[in-house]
């Protein structure tokens, strides 16, 4: 099995998906502080953006529990 056939697996596993919910996550610390900067040095365009890229982030979390839970309910051990 290739490296990049592995990599591909991985990401469509549990553990993938455990990975790609946290690194996500930690984006939103990102965020946060591009909220905190923006407020205070008033800036309605950043702290625009920042809302949007929240929004993206919550949206992408969304999606990963939504994998999650249907790799779940493959699973055959659990059925």
């Amino acid at each position: 099995m290739s490296a990049l056939t592995k990599a591909k697996s991985f990401k469509k596993s549990k553990a993938g998906t455990y990975l790609s919910i946290g690194t996500t996550a930690f984006g939103a610390l990102g965020v946060a502080k591009q909220i905190k900067a923006a407020r205070s040095e008033h800036d309605t365009l950043r702290l625009l953006d920042a809302a949007i890229t929240g929004a993206a982030i919550v949206t992408g979390i969304a999606l990963l529990l939504r994998e999650l839970k249907r790799i779940g309910d493959d699973d055959v051990l659990l059925g």
